[in-house]
């Protein structure tokens, strides 16, 4: 019962941890090498990682999607999208998909002269499931080092945890003043009467044995 229990949890908090991952925004400097339009196509595995924007693209089974092609500082190379996410979750209210492409577009460079630029983003990246993650801002910084200081993501992450452990102290006063009571008089009550049950019981065997005594 213990594993159940906390393999149920497991399976919670890993959930939780992958929703706040996707939907948080995080930072990576990178340097912008090319932008491009193409035709993506949208199956029903991967629509989910994809904006939903208006009705229109909830039936299309393709759409013209912008990249943003950038290289990291250690050589890697990573793909952003670029695509409104409106009124939708996550809630950035992302509505300058076409500004957004000019500037990344205006900040292309060279391996020999370099552009660095902190790109804003939520999402993951996966090659075999061919997702990337959204592209919320382009900002130009100093170098490969410049890397900015996320303070909505840590901030959000304070205030949860003092949330979550807000919650769980209140859960446990009220389990401790309300719930552990009535368990221990549902069990005292069962306990007596099982007594009880096991008395009478002991009480017609004795009986019964009378009047085996008799025979």
């Amino acid at each position: 019962m213990v594993y159940v229990k906390w393999g149920f949890w497991l399976i919670v908090w890993t959930i939780v941890a992958a929703f706040l991952h996707y939907s948080l925004p995080k930072y990576d400097v990178v340097r912008i090498v090319n932008t491009y339009e193409k035709r993506q196509d949208l199956d029903s595995w991967t629509r989910m990682f994809w904006a939903d924007p208006d009705e229109q693209s909830r039936r299309l089974a393709n759409r013209d999607v912008q990249f943003i092609q950038a290289v990291r500082p250690n050589g890697r190379t990573i793909v952003y999208r670029n695509e409104d996410t409106g009124w939708g979750w996550p809630p950035y209210f992302k509505f300058d998909t076409a500004n957004l492409y000019t500037e990344a577009s205006d900040l292309i460079s060279t391996k020999a002269d370099p552009k660095w630029v902190a790109i804003m983003h939520f999402g993951w990246r996966n090659i075999f499931l061919s997702i990337f993650p959204n592209a919320i801002s382009v900002t130009p910084v100093d170098g490969p080092e410049d890397k900015p200081f996320n303070w909505f993501t840590n901030l959000f992450m304070v205030v949860l945890a003092a949330f979550a452990g807000y919650v769980y102290l209140r859960w446990r006063r009220f389990r401790r003043n309300r719930l552990d009571p009535v368990w221990e008089g549902v069990e005292g009550s069962l306990n007596a009467a099982g007594g009880a049950i096991s008395a009478k019981r002991n009480r017609f065997q004795a009986w019964l044995n009378t009047w085996k005594a008799k025979k």
